[in-house]
């Protein structure tokens, strides 16, 4: 029994008190209890002395600062005031449905991956046909590139088709992209104190929690530009992220041991205790649920991802961002981007409508979600990243 009178608060469902995600409403950091917010601000005298300025911020900014300590005692006593039988002084549930969907945390740096084996042969046969699918460095270090911070975008905003040079049939054209893909991946924010050269058994005091993200791609745009060196205008227009996010801690039985490389990794890259996710992953492309990418099949974890991001010097700092790249798997119901699921086009998919897509239309919308287990049989759940298409201005 608890205070919380919400069908949707319960452990066998994805935001029961198992999961207690973080994100911002009106009234500033909130904590998502079933289909509602629960602001902390006003209940900002139920906590210690050290965290009522943390639940008091206007954003996750002075939270994901302040460390693993700070993060466990939040989200311990915020385990107790909601599974208590009385509110806690103050305490006032928002319906989600009257909750503006905000980017919880200012984005410092982003960084995205490319760890998916499945997807990066996938992508080589299509992109290089004559060539080998997986390059030679692929199964020695996790492949990531920079992105732009200030394009990241909360689920629920538009995004605009973006425009680019692209390969004509006499040479370069410019004009809206006709190739415009998605990516569902998992993104990873991070916290705790600036440092640099993380070892993989310190990934959890830097990575403060988890969100779905869908990092819109324009592939025509991309096939023209990336060689020799990589994505740019076709991946920097929008990266859209989950409005909530659930807490590392949350996740704590989810962890599996990645897929074997056929090689020895190098030191810096070894992990004593695996960080590999066992999340169900989801897209729905106009209410047509199209693929369920696997992430156990990730080949990289984010504690090495996060390990090789910062070997050379750079540092994380907190509000750093870092995605895992595509998400697939071994069947073609596995693929997270239409670029694979469609093979470049050649293979449409039907939609419940009838219609049939290869690559992304003006007005369709994109709806991605995903689950992992939990305690005592519970399901911890991820908020949606959801976009919709919009016209090239």
């Amino acid at each position: 029994m608890t205070w919380i009178e919400d069908p949707a608060f319960a452990s066998d469902r994805p935001f029961g008190p198992q999961t207690l995600p973080y994100g911002v409403t009106g009234d500033g950091v909130a904590v998502r209890v079933g289909d509602h917010a629960l602001p902390l601000r006003p209940i900002a005298n139920s906590f210690s002395e050290r965290l009522t300025d943390l639940v008091s911020a206007d954003t996750l900014d002075p939270l994901l600062a302040a460390g693993r300590p700070a993060w466990s005692e939040l989200r311990a006593r915020l385990t107790e005031l909601v599974n208590d039988t009385v509110a806690p002084r103050g305490g006032t549930l928002v319906p989600l449905a009257e909750v503006s969907n905000r980017l919880p945390f200012t984005v410092a740096d982003y960084v995205d991956f490319y760890c998916s084996r499945h997807h990066a042969e996938n992508v080589g046969r299509i992109f290089r046909p004559n060539d080998a699918p997986l390059l030679p460095n692929w199964t020695h270090l996790p492949v990531g590139y920079h992105g732009r911070a200030g394009t990241v975008v909360v689920s629920g905003t538009d995004v605009v088709r973006p425009k680019g040079q692209r390969k004509g049939e006499h040479g370069p054209v410019f004009g809206p992209s006709v190739r415009l893909d998605i990516e569902a991946e998992v993104g990873f924010v991070c916290g705790g104190p600036v440092a640099s050269q993380v070892p993989t058994s310190a990934a959890a005091e830097h990575v403060f929690g988890v969100v779905l993200v869908n990092d819109w791609s324009a592939r025509d745009i991309q096939a023209w530009e990336y060689q020799p060196l990589g994505p740019f205008l076709g991946k920097s227009f929008a990266t859209s992220v989950g409005a909530w996010i659930t807490p590392l801690e949350a996740l704590a039985l989810a962890r599996v041991e990645p897929p074997a490389l056929p090689n020895e990794v190098l030191p810096y890259l070894v992990e004593d205790q695996p960080w590999g996710l066992d999340l169900s992953i989801e897209v729905s492309w106009n209410d047509t649920v199209v693929s369920e990418p696997p992430f156990a099949q990730m080949s990289w974890t984010f504690a090495q991802q996060l390990a090789h991001m910062t070997v050379n010097g750079a540092t994380v700092r907190p509000g750093d961002f870092f995605a895992s790249g595509t998400v697939s798997g071994p069947e073609k119901w596995h693929r997270g981007s239409f670029l694979e699921l469609t093979w470049s086009g050649k293979e449409p998919v039907t939609l419940k409508d009838g219609s049939q897509r290869s690559f992304l239309e003006d007005g369709d919308t994109v709806v991605i979600t995903a689950t992992a287990p939990g305690e005592d049989g519970s399901v911890v759940g991820f908020a949606e990243v959801a976009g919709t298409v919009l016209a090239a201005d």
